[in-house]
């Protein structure tokens, strides 16, 4: 079976993967494939991000590889805080991030916002990309206890509740990334 290598030490989100990709692939995580380093995202972009990781992937371990990155763009904020989304306040610390975006937002009435996902595969050589978004509005408190990052002032369309208020089950089947994902899954199944 050919191998697939998640540019991730996430083990949840390689399970996930392995998955939905059984009997077509071996997905391997970083961990899997003995790399330890912390591969620099240092382009500006989500794609430029996803695709530096999967690169490093390729060039030192000779694997296909598909990669990640993701943010929140805000409207209102010029879409930041964008590919800082989880350094926005100068700290990794999501309620730093999140209360910023909030202080930001003060006396704006417009509050749109999306999350997206661009993930990076390389394989055989060649590079392909798969995007997903999901569009919401930013509340102006926090409401919820699940998920992660800026999940607690993320309303998407179509609900009254934040991602952080939605069952894991469900957020996973609407979500930027699932629909990145599932982009990515088709491509490889087909």
């Amino acid at each position: 079976m050919k191998k697939l290598v998640f540019a991730t030490n996430n083990q949840h989100k390689t399970d996930e993967i392995r998955l939905a990709l059984e009997g077509k692939y071996d997905v391997l995580n970083l961990e899997d494939i003995g790399c330890f380093v912390d591969i620099p995202e240092t382009a500006d972009t989500f794609e430029g991000n996803a695709s530096l990781k999967s690169a490093y992937v390729v060039e030192h371990f000779n694997l296909d590889c598909f990669a990640d990155d993701s943010g929140l763009e805000v409207e209102a904020l010029d879409n930041e805080p964008g590919v800082y989304s989880a350094r926005y306040s100068g700290s990794r610390d999501s309620l730093e991030n999140i209360q910023l975006v909030l202080k930001k937002l003060e006396g704006k009435q417009n509050r749109r916002a999306r999350f997206k996902t661009v993930i990076s595969l390389m394989k055989n050589g060649e590079r392909h990309i798969f995007e997903g978004i999901i569009e919401g509005t930013i509340r102006e408190r926090l409401s919820g206890l699940k998920g992660f990052g800026y999940d607690p002032i993320f309303q998407p369309d179509g609900y009254d509740i934040t991602f952080a208020e939605m069952d894991m089950a469900k957020k996973n089947q609407i979500s930027h990334r699932a629909i990145a994902l599932k982009k990515m899954l088709g491509f490889l199944k087909g």
